[in-house]
């Protein structure tokens, strides 16, 4: 397993958020969580990269205890996109490059350009690299925000509603590209997601939370509409359409 987490508890103030979450994540795996608002989802995410610390409990990255890694070292092992990213005024290469901030000594490196400008080049970003953030889309920050989450080369990439802002085109073109990379890296993807259906067509592990718990855990033709009814609190049913299943609400 490349990331472990075991019985995370998280309160903010008096209000208990998660209460015990227990999963792991293979190397070459996209797991999405999914659920209600409010369930703890964001909340998990943060804990697994120290944004948020945890009444109790522990997380492991391979063999690292992140609690024993500074933060350096760490975001060498695990890179974050938040569901909202401010636009500051650099350019897009600029704020691509500070992904490589981990692996900066005195300067940048041959290395460092070489790896923005082949994220630049998976991202769709080329003509836009040297326009600055503050005038971007929506969508085109989206897209900046992953690249540069992809320019630390981390192990483990946390994905907070990665699909915000896209368009359906950029939507399926994202998803598909960074379960590519999930696979030919050899890393792990942990994705925050609301569309269950994009979900499904893209991710291998589906956590289910409630309440602040793991309610359900597995794998995709293991989803019954029962289990989504208990989550969400609506009927559906599941079809399929080339071996993948489609949620419908009835």
């Amino acid at each position: 397993m490349i990331l472990s987490v075991d019985n995370i508890k998280f309160s903010y103030k008096s209000r208990e958020v998660l209460k015990g979450v227990t999963f792991k994540v293979k190397r070459g795996e996209v797991a999405s969580i999914l659920g209600e608002n409010g369930s703890g989802k964001s909340t998990l995410l943060k804990c697994i990269n120290k944004i948020l610390k945890p009444k109790i409990g522990s997380i492991f990255i391979e063999k690292y205890n992140i609690n024993e890694l500074n933060s350096k070292e760490l975001s060498k092992k695990i890179a974050y996109v938040p569901q909202k990213s401010n636009a500051n005024y650099i350019t897009v290469f600029d704020a691509v490059l500070l992904g490589r901030k981990p692996y900066i000594k005195f300067d940048v490196s041959d290395e460092d350009i070489k790896v923005v400008e082949e994220v630049l080049k998976l991202m769709e970003l080329e003509d836009i690299a040297f326009r600055y953030i503050n005038e971007l889309s929506g969508g085109e920050l989206q897209r900046v925000v992953i690249a540069r989450a992809l320019a630390q080369e981390p192990r483990v990439l946390l994905l907070d509603e990665p699909t915000n802002n896209l368009d359906l085109r950029y939507q399926l073109k994202i998803l598909k590209l960074i379960r590519e990379i999930t696979k030919i890296k050899n890393i792990a993807t942990i994705m925050v997601m609301h569309d269950i259906n994009l979900a499904l067509r893209f991710s291998d592990k589906f956590l289910f939370m409630k309440d602040g718990i793991i309610y359900y855990e597995g794998e995709k033709n293991s989803i019954t509409p029962e289990i989504i009814e208990e989550v969400y609190g609506i009927k559906v049913y599941i079809g399929y359409y080339n071996n993948t299943p489609v949620v419908i609400p009835i």
